[in-house]
C-alpha cells in the first residue's frame, strides 16, 4: 500500500510493507498500527507531534496554531515488546503496533501520559458535502494529578479534573484544546472545530466533530513554567507590550461623543489620578446600518483627528472599537461582499434600530467577514488603516472576535470559509481574525507596537499583541470568584496577557434602573466594584468597563471619602510597580514567563494549592489574595445570559436603601504556601508559610505577601507612565532567601528592541552575607539613562543609597 502525507516537514513519501514495520524518517517514524496510519515528529527531544489517519487515507493539514517545524534531533528507534520505541534525550515514546496506542515516559521510564485504546476513533462524516471523520481520542490519567487549562472558562475551577466541556468559542468563554499536568507535561489537540472535553474516571479524551486526521502535540517540560515555553516554542512567544498598556485604563459602554471622552482623560488629569488609556466604545460610525463602517460618520464624532490629538495632548492614549463584522451600508461590507467574503449566519446587532428589544421588522443586515481569507483580512485592514490607524489611532478592542453568533442554527457551521466549512475551523476566528491586524500593523510600522484588546482568543494569539478579556460578564460577586482561575487557566495556556471588566460589565441588579445609572451610589455595587478593581490592579491590565453605569472615579464620590481613596490608592500602587511589571513583561516575552502565575507554579511540592482558585503570584514576589466575598454588604445575585447580548431588563430594583460602614475593619483567611518565608506587603511582618493566616482588610486593603528573597522596584509618583525617569527608583529586599531580579528597559514603544536597543540591569541578593549587588549593565538604547540613584529598603526600615552608572556595585546591609 502507497501513501502520500502533506505535512509540516513537507512531502514524504512511504511503502508499507506490513502492520509490524515502520519506516524512520529525518524526524521521527511512519508506521501502520491498530488498523491507522501515523506519523510521529519531534520537533525538540521534548517535544512531539502525533498524527493518525485511517489507513491509506489520503489528508493535507497544515496547522493554524503551531508556527514551528520538526528538527532532526537524534532519535533511537527500536522494537521491543511488540512495541515501536522512540528515545531521545528527554522522552521516550511508545508505540504499542497492535493497538496503535502511545505512551510516553521520560528518559528514565517513569510514566507521564498513555493513550487509552479506543474503538471508532475516525467516524465518517459529511461536513457540508466534504467526507471527512469525527475523530477521537483518550487517554488515561493518574487518579491524583491536577490538569490546567483548556482556554478561559467560567467555571470557577482552578484544576479541570472532572469537567466535562463542550469547547466552542463564546462571548464569556475563551477555548483552547490544551491542557497541561501537575507531572510536567502538556497536550495540545490541535483541531479547531466544536470539540468535547470529557475527564472522568474512566478516561480524559477529544471529540472533535471534523478533522481529516487526529493530530496533537506531546510536550515535557518538567514543570508548569517548562510546559508554558514549550507551547510557546510550538505556537509563538510573545511581543513586547508598550509601557503605557500597564497603566491604568478607563472606559464605559458608551462615550457618546469626542468631547465626553476627551473630557474623561481631562477630569482625570485635573483630579490628579493616573490614566494612560482612553477607550472609545461603539457606534462612532452612526447608525447600526453603518456597523464597524471603520468610519466616523456619527455627527458627535465630527473631527476625529481633534480627538485623538487632544488627547495625545494630554500623554494619554487611546484604543477604539473595531468588531468581526459589518453593516450593509458601509463601503467595507460592499466590497466583501462582491468577492463572498461575507457570512450569512446571524450576528450582533439583530436590528438597524437602537430599540430594545431588537425590532425584527428591521433586521441590521450586519454580517461576519471570512477572517480565514487572506484577502478579506486585506480589505478589512486597508479600511482600518485609511479610516482610523493614519489619525494615530494607538490600539485596537477588537470586539466580538469568538464572533457573535446568534440564533444559532446547525446549518449555519455549512457556511463556506476559504479554509473549508465554518465547522471545521470555528474555533479558530479569533487567533485569524486578530492575527490578520496584527501582521498588517507590522509590516506597516515599526514605531509603535501592536496592542488589541480582544474578547475571544485560541492557541497562539499570543505571537499577536493581544490582551484577551473575559467578555460582558455580569456583576455579581460570584462572576467575580470565577474570574481568578479563567485568568490562571488561561495564562497555563501559554497566553499571558488576560484581564476582565472591572466590576463586571452588566451592573444588573445593582442599578435602580437601566436610565438613572446611580450603582456608584449604592453600597453593593460600591463594595463589589472596589474589590474587582484591587484584583484587577494585579492582572496584565487594569481597564475599568461596563455597561449600565459609569465607571470613572469621579462617579463614585470625591478624595477623602472611602471609596473614592480606595480606588486612588490600587491605581496610584499600580503605578508604582510598573518598573517591576515591565520588568516581568520583558521575562514574559524574553523567557517565557507569566504574570499571573497559579500557586502550583511556584509550589508544585504544596499539594494544598494544586486546585486553590482564589490566590496567585503576580509576577515570581507577589502573592494576591483578593477579598472576593462581601464583608460590608449582602452579595447580589445578577442573572444575565451573557450569550444574548445587550439583555437591558436585567436591570432590576435594588431593596430599599442600603447602608455600609465602610470604615470598619474585617478579616479573611489567606494561605500561605510551605517551602519559603513570606512579609506582609503592607507591614512587612515576616510569617513562615505552610500555614493559613487571618488577615485584616479594610475597604482600602486586601491581603498581598511578597517571597522571601524578592527584590521588587517602585517607580516614581506620576500621572501617566512616561513621565518620570526611572532615574532614582526604590529597591525593596525581602531577606530570608537568595533571589535575582533584572530591571528591564528600552524605549518603551516601538520594536527597536528587537534589533538589541534594550537595557538589562542584574540585580542578586545573597541572604548569607546580607548583600546587594547590582551587576553591570547589559546592552543600551537611544536614550537610555547613563547614571541613576537606588534606594535600597529592607523590611526592617533600613536604608541606603546607592550611585548606579552601569558598573558593578553592591550594598551590604
Amino acid at each position: 500500500m502507497r501513501k502520500t502525507m502533506f505535512v509540516l516537514g513537507g512531502l514524504v513519501c512511504a511503502t508499507w510493507l506490513s502492520a509490524q514495520d515502520y519506516q524512520k524518517t529525518a524526524y521521527g517514524i511512519k508506521a501502520a498500527a491498530g488498523g491507522v496510519d501515523v506519523e510521529v515528529q519531534f520537533f525538540t527531544p521534548s517535544v512531539v507531534r502525533v498524527v493518525k489517519s485511517p489507513q491509506g487515507e489520503h489528508f493535507e493539514k497544515k496547522s493554524l496554531a503551531v508556527v514551528a517545524s520538526p528538527g532532526e534531533v537524534g532519535v533511537k528507534v527500536g522494537i521491543k515488546d511488540g512495541a515501536i520505541v522512540m528515545d531521545t534525550k528527554v522522552l521516550q515514546v511508545n508505540l504499542d503496533t497492535s493497538t496503535g496506542a502511545f505512551s510516553y515516559r521520560t528518559a528514565d521510564g517513569k510514566l507521564l501520559l498513555a493513550e487509552k485504546p479506543v474503538e471508532k476513533s475516525f467516524v465518517p462524516f459529511d461536513d457540508a458535502g466534504d467526507a471527512t471523520y469525527n475523530v477521537y481520542q483518550a487517554f488515561k490519567l493518574d487518579a491524583d494529578e491536577a490538569i490546567y487549562g483548556l482556554g478561559q472558562l467560567q467555571n470557577g475551577k482552578m484544576s479541570q479534573r472532572g469537567v466535562r466541556k463542550n469547547m466552542i468559542q463564546g462571548n464569556v468563554e475563551d477555548v483552547s484544546p490544551f491542557f497541561q499536568s501537575t507531572k510536567g507535561y502538556g497536550l495540545y489537540w490541535d483541531n479547531y472545530s466544536p470539540t468535547l472535553f470529557t475527564d472522568n474516571e474512566e478516561e480524559t479524551s477529544f471529540r472533535s466533530d471534523v478533522g481529516d486526521c487526529m493530530d496533537y502535540y506531546f510536550m515535557y517540560g518538567g514543570d508548569a513554567d517548562g510546559v508554558v515555553a514549550q507551547v510557546r516554542y510550538l505556537t509563538g512567544e510573545v511581543p513586547m507590550f508598550p509601557l503605557w498598556t500597564y497603566g491604568y485604563w478607563q472606559s464605559k459602554e458608551r462615550y457618546k461623543s469626542q468631547e465626553e471622552t476627551v473630557g474623561v482623560v481631562r477630569k482625570y488629569r485635573e483630579l490628579g489620578v493616573p490614566l494612560d488609556g482612553i477607550i472609545q466604545d461603539w457606534q462612532y460610525w452612526g447608525h447600526n446600518y453603518l456597523w464597524n463602517a471603520m468610519d466616523f460618520q456619527n455627527p458627535q464624532f465630527n473631527n476625529p483627528q481633534k480627538m485623538i490629538d487632544d488627547v495625545h495632548a494630554m500623554n494619554a492614549h487611546m484604543a477604539i472599537s473595531i468588531w468581526s463584522s459589518f453593516g450593509p451600508a458601509t463601503k467595507p461590507y460592499r466590497e466583501l461582499a462582491a468577492k463572498g467574503l461575507l457570512y450569512d449566519f446571524k450576528t450582533w446587532p439583530a436590528a438597524g434600530t437602537e430599540s430594545w428589544p431588537p425590532d425584527p421588522e428591521y433586521p441590521s443586515g450586519v454580517r461576519v467577514y471570512d477572517a480565514y481569507s487572506p484577502e478579506a483580512r486585506d480589505i478589512y485592514w486597508k479600511y482600518l488603516n485609511e479610516g482610523i490607524f493614519k489619525l494615530g489611532m494607538d490600539a485596537w478592542w477588537m470586539d466580538s472576535t469568538e464572533p457573535d453568533h446568534l440564533d444559532f442554527k446547525p446549518e449555519d457551521m455549512d457556511t463556506k470559509t476559504y479554509m473549508g466549512s465554518f465547522r471545521k475551523v470555528r474555533n479558530a476566528y479569533p487567533l485569524m481574525s486578530v492575527g490578520g491586524v496584527y501582521d498588517h500593523q507590522r509590516a506597516v510600522s515599526s514605531d509603535k507596537r501592536v496592542f488589541i484588546l480582544t474578547r475571544s482568543g485560541f492557541l497562539g494569539q499570543q505571537r499577536y499583541g493581544a490582551n484577551v478579556w473575559s467578555g460582558d460578564v455580569g456583576s455579581s460577586w460570584e462572576t467575580l470568584r470565577n474570574q481568578v482561575p479563567a485568568g490562571l487557566n488561561f495564562s497555563l495556556c501559554g497566553m499571558p496577557h488576560w484581564n476582565n471588566d472591572i466590576g463586571g460589565f452588566f451592573a444588573g441588579q445593582y442599578n435602580k434602573s437601566w436610565n438613572d445609572g446611580t450603582a456608584p451610589k449604592n453600597p453593593l455595587y460600591q463594595e463589589l466594584y472596589v474589590r474587582w478593581l484591587q484584583f484587577g490592579t494585579f492582572t496584565p491590565m487594569m481597564r475599568s468597563h461596563g455597561a449600565d453605569t459609569p465607571r470613572e472615579i469621579y462617579q463614585f464620590g470625591q478624595k477623602g471619602e472611602p471609596v473614592y481613596d480606595a480606588i486612588e490608592k490600587m491605581i496610584r500602587l499600580r503605578y508604582a510597580l510598573l518598573p517591576y511589571i515591565y520588568s516581568t513583561s520583558w521575562d514574559v516575552s524574553h523567557r517565557q514567563s507569566t504574570f499571573m502565575r497559579a500557586l502550583v507554579m511556584d509550589f508544585p511540592k504544596d499539594k494544598k494549592v494544586w486546585d486553590m482558585n482564589d490566590e496567585y503570584m503576580f509576577g515570581k514576589a507577589f502573592l494576591v489574595a483578593p477579598v472576593l466575598h462581601a464583608q460590608y454588604t449582602q452579595e447580589k445575585v445578577v442573572k444575565v445570559n451573557e450569550e444574548s447580548g445587550w439583555n437591558r431588563d436585567n436591570a432590576g430594583k435594588t431593596d430599599g436603601k442600603v447602608q455600609a460602614d465602610f470604615q470598619q475593619p474585617k478579616s479573611t483567611e489567606v494561605y500561605l504556601p510551605c517551602g519559603t518565608v513570606w512579609y506582609d506587603f503592607w507591614t512587612n511582618e515576616k510569617i513562615k508559610g505552610g500555614q493559613e493566616v487571618t488577615r485584616e482588610t479594610t475597604l482600602d486593603l486586601i491581603p498581598l505577601y511578597i517571597k522571601a528573597g524578592s527584590i521588587v522596584p517602585f517607580g516614581p509618583d506620576v500621572q501617566y507612565a512616561t513621565e518620570k525617569p526611572w532615574d532614582n527608583l526604590v529597591l525593596r529586599v525581602y531577606p530570608g532567601a537568595d533571589g535575582s531580579f533584572v530591571l528591564y528597559e528600552d524605549e518603551f514603544d516601538n520594536y527597536n528592541y528587537e534589533k538589541g536597543a534594550y537595557t538589562e540591569i542584574p540585580m542578586s541578593w545573597d541572604d548569607s552575607s546580607r548583600r546587594l549587588t547590582l551587576g553591570t549593565r547589559k546592552g543600551e538604547y537611544k536614550g537610555m539613562l547613563q547614571s541613576r540613584g537606588f534606594t535600597v529598603v529592607l523590611p526592617d526600615g533600613r536604608q541606603k543609597s546607592v550611585s548606579y552608572n552601569g558598573k558593578k556595585v553592591s550594598v551590604k546591609f
